[in-house]
């Protein structure tokens, strides 16, 4: 019995050993952090905003004929501006853009509360947008104010466009936004409800918490976290996404296995025909497109957590399709992403991070040799994107104020054997639950990172709850970003 005792002594206290060993913190050592020197974006609009909704509560007051006279004074001026300036070149910064867009931010309230209206504003927006991607083609976007310009013109006008669209909770909207038919000659098929062509790019958005940090983490905060490069097989016409993913590297779904995979909107964007690399191979992008396609099958390439584009060996999204495209001589992404604010650095390094001057994917919106073909919302989960940013901006302000990401260091003995577990699988080909190139370590801040997520994205949502109760009307952007900013200062 003694000897049994000791025994049992003997197992716990080599339990006890291992587990203190598993315990021991991961060391410091680190890549060399590529880091930005450049400046965040911000609006400074603030009152603006306010006087915007101030403007959408008096327009639901409204007679019909006053609304009716009042978005028609709007239209008129709206459309003599536009006028003015379509059919000419303008440089980055010129007023007459601004002047535009601030007409447009004065019409949202009004047709917000005239959904009649709607058609036309979203045909108004892709007009603008479309020349303003062309006027950039002549812009070096490399220059601050050149970049500022085109994101506020693009990004901004869109948010106006979102801001109406979920006021007309009693009008469904279409999810798909047709935006320019450019032209390809390279085999196509359909997604969504969208022809799209082998060699186009996918942009997406997803649900999941990561998602928003992505889209948001950024200088220029965006609506997409996500990148695919479109195949079509010339042969048998079948559709093929190339993306690299988190859990499992650079893999090829199918198009039902994309449409399946949670999104919350995207974009087509293309190649512009008239780019001296397409005019001299019409082909190049369904070229580019079956190389990396074939790559896919011939090696394993793991996810880049290093976000560092120059190293093929391992891939993160975008540089999935950069890479695909650089071989046949299209550099995309011409102007690099910068991410320069210090917290969102130390939160995204948390992860793996060590290239801040990179290529994200909402940026890819931006290259003046791509066109916008269409845009994808879903209707019913809009809204939820938009607090899922709301909550993301709000959390990354308290990572710029100073706030860690920590995770609970009892937990890392057993991340670790089953990161040990997750090692063997991959060996085998297969994914595990802690993907590979992540350390138990990140895994947990990850897990971290996610319950502090849920529960300022859960006091948000009663915050918007109350609201709409109170107002009859879902509040917009700003009022999303100040409940989330209440929520996580409660959840501190």
């Amino acid at each position: 019995m003694k000897k049994f005792k000791r025994q049992i002594i003997k197992v716990l206290g080599l339990a006890l050993l291992l587990y203190l060993f598993l315990m021991i913190p991961d060391g410091q050592k680190s890549g060399t952090l590529v880091r930005a020197n450049a400046t965040p974006f911000t609006w400074n609009s603030d009152g603006l905003w306010q006087q915007l909704e101030n403007d959408f509560r008096k327009s639901k007051q409204l007679s019909a004929y006053q609304l009716d006279s009042s978005i028609a004074v709007l239209k008129a001026k709206a459309e003599g501006q536009f006028g003015l300036i379509q059919q000419q070149p303008i440089a980055a910064g010129d007023s007459n853009l601004f002047a535009l867009q601030h007409t447009f931010f004065s019409l949202a309230p009004l047709i917000a509360a005239r959904p009649a209206e709607l058609a036309w504003y979203c045909s108004y927006y892709n007009q603008i947008r479309n020349y303003v991607k062309k006027q950039s083609q002549h812009w070096n976007l490399d220059e601050a104010l050149a970049r500022s310009t085109l994101y506020s013109m693009l990004y901004g006008m869109r948010a106006a466009i979102e801001e109406v669209l979920l006021q007309n909770t009693g009008t469904s909207f279409p999810p798909a936004m047709l935006v320019r038919n450019e032209k390809s000659f390279t085999p196509s098929t359909s997604i969504f409800g969208i022809k799209v062509h082998s060699g186009d790019l996918l942009v997406s958005r997803g649900g999941a918490e990561v998602s928003a940090l992505i889209s948001r983490g950024n200088d220029y905060p965006g609506n997409f976290s996500h990148v695919a490069l479109l195949y079509v097989d010339e042969k048998t016409n079948h559709p093929f996404l190339i993306e690299s993913h988190i859990e499992k590297g650079v893999a090829v779904s199918s198009v039902e296995g994309y449409e399946k995979d949670k999104k919350l909107r995207f974009m087509v964007m293309r190649p512009r025909a008239d780019l001296a690399a397409i005019i001299a191979d019409p082909l190049l992008p369904q070229k580019a497109a079956k190389k990396i396609y074939e790559e896919s099958f011939a090696r394993h390439i793991p996810y880049d957590f290093k976000m560092n584009f120059f190293d093929s060996s391992a891939m993160f999204c975008s540089e999935v399709a950069s890479y695909a495209y650089k071989q046949k001589g299209v550099q995309l992404w011409p102007s690099l992403s910068t991410i320069s604010s210090q917290g969102v650095v130390n939160w995204l390094h948390a992860f793996g991070v060590e290239n801040f001057v990179t290529q994200m994917p909402s940026d890819l919106e931006y290259d003046p040799q791509l066109s916008v073909v269409a845009e994808w919302r879903d209707p019913s989960t809009l809204f939820k994107d938009h607090i899922d940013n709301a909550v993301m901006d709000a959390l990354l302000e308290q990572a710029n104020a100073g706030k860690q990401i920590g995770f609970d260091i009892w937990q890392l003995p057993l991340a670790r054997v089953i990161k040990g577990y997750c090692m063997i699988k991959n060996l085998f080909g297969k994914p595990g639950l802690i993907p590979e190139g992540m350390s138990a370590t990140k895994a947990l801040k990850n897990q971290s990172f996610v319950a502090m997520n849920k529960k300022v994205k859960a006091d948000t949502q009663i915050l918007v709850d109350r609201f709409i109760t109170n107002n009859q009307y879902r509040p917009p952007y700003w009022q999303l970003v100040a409940f989330a900013r209440a929520a996580a200062a409660s959840s501190k």
